[in-house]
């Protein structure tokens, strides 16, 4: 416990907790090896024994970390929706918020840099598409990843002129349609084999100027 303290001390403020990191570093390992067998076998077909087998731990070890397959395969939307939030809670105050959410958006342009990245999350996109219970869950996340940014945007407005109410639904409009240039820019980008951040912008752009 010592050790633990003293290691979280010395980490500069903000930064995730050694124990976070580790966390991290185990989900990753486990989506990479259950992707592999999702892509070599199908989501339904794996089950989570050949997972766990796979990845050189017990089942029981598993389950410490996730519930079902379900939960592993969404866990990369859930980090992803923190840190979406974290970067814009991190974005200057007085910024416009379109401007704010495309430079948001870099998590996942820079992290979509990677070709061998790029086709991981091709291959994952596709495990969902091919599973209706997937699908579901995986729009639960991305509707769930809007209301908290719209949620952080309606909170930087107080500091503004022109404040948002709770029942404003301007902030979820704007992020909304953030998303949807998002979606079209990606669908564009692995059509077409353009870069992602580029065409993000000719999107965000076309909506409304980013300068």
């Amino acid at each position: 416990m010592a050790d633990m303290t003293a290691a979280h001390e010395t980490e500069p403020a903000g930064a995730p907790s050694l124990r976070e990191r580790t966390r991290r570093a185990v989900h990753g390992e486990l989506l990479d090896v259950a992707q592999r067998l999702f892509v070599e076998h199908g989501y339904e077909a794996t089950t989570v024994d050949q997972i766990a087998t796979a990845a050189g731990m017990s089942k029981r070890s598993f389950f410490r970390y996730f519930a079902t397959k379900e939960e592993l395969v969404l866990s990369k939307y859930e980090r992803t929706g923190e840190d979406l939030a974290a970067a814009l809670r991190a974005r200057p105050g007085d910024e416009p918020l379109w401007r704010s959410l495309r430079f948001v958006f870099d998590v996942v342009v820079d992290y979509a840099a990677d070709p061998h990245r790029a086709a991981a999350m091709a291959d994952l996109e596709r495990v969902i598409a091919a599973s209706e219970s997937l699908r579901g869950a995986y729009l639960a996340r991305i509707d769930r990843m809007q209301r908290d940014l719209a949620e952080i945007a309606r909170i930087r407005s107080q500091e503004t002129e022109r404040p948002w109410g709770d029942d404003d639904p301007a902030p979820r409009a704007v992020v909304g349609a953030a998303f949807a240039c998002f979606a079209a820019a990606s669908a564009t980008a692995a059509r077409t084999g353009a870069d992602l951040g580029a065409v993000l912008d000719d999107a965000m752009s076309a909506v409304s100027p980013l300068h």
